[in-house]
């Protein structure tokens, strides 16, 4: 690592941490020949493969600029799609991989939506899987029912303290 300040070539590293966020690491640095300290930031570059191959690194923001459109009308709040965003990240970056597929970030974030608005998650997978008939709806609401049932379930179980 080269100095900010001198240009010098060799650099000492006195203190490693992990960043708020866990996506990074942060470096607290001093320089070898003028003694100055400086910290350096490393992260772990996320590309995202779009459909014709092109890459582009990936940015949460457009994450949740896209649920946010689902999520119009809907009792959302902004610091709830930036958990959202925020999980789906976390999610990819979990996967070990550094490219990610652009259809890899759509399933990635159906799962936080469900949990947090079946309608916009109904609205997002209508264009996300491309819905074609009414057929299609009647399966996700199908299975969101089921979803929504089984969940009520288990937190009674819960509540009632006959589930551990």
């Amino acid at each position: 690592m080269q100095c900010p300040f001198c240009k010098n070539k060799t650099t000492k590293v006195v203190e490693t941490r992990a960043s708020e966020d866990g996506f990074s690491i942060r470096r607290r640095r001093v320089c070898e020949n003028c003694q100055r300290r400086f910290t350096t930031e490393e992260t772990v570059p996320l590309s995202v493969v779009k459909r014709g191959g092109r890459k582009e690194p990936f940015d949460r923001r457009k994450v949740i600029v896209g649920v946010a459109k689902a999520c119009q009308g809907r009792p959302i709040t902004e610091e709830q799609l930036q958990q959202l965003g925020y999980k789906v990240e976390m999610s990819l970056r979990s996967s070990g991989q550094a490219e990610i597929p652009s259809a890899d970030i759509g399933k990635a974030i159906l799962e936080p939506l469900r949990d947090l608005d079946f309608v916009a998650y109904l609205r997002f997978a209508s264009v996300y899987q491309d819905f074609e008939s009414l057929e299609d709806f009647k399966t996700v609401i199908t299975d969101l029912e089921n979803y929504r049932q089984s969940r009520q379930a288990s937190s009674n179980q819960s509540a009632d303290g006959s589930a551990s």
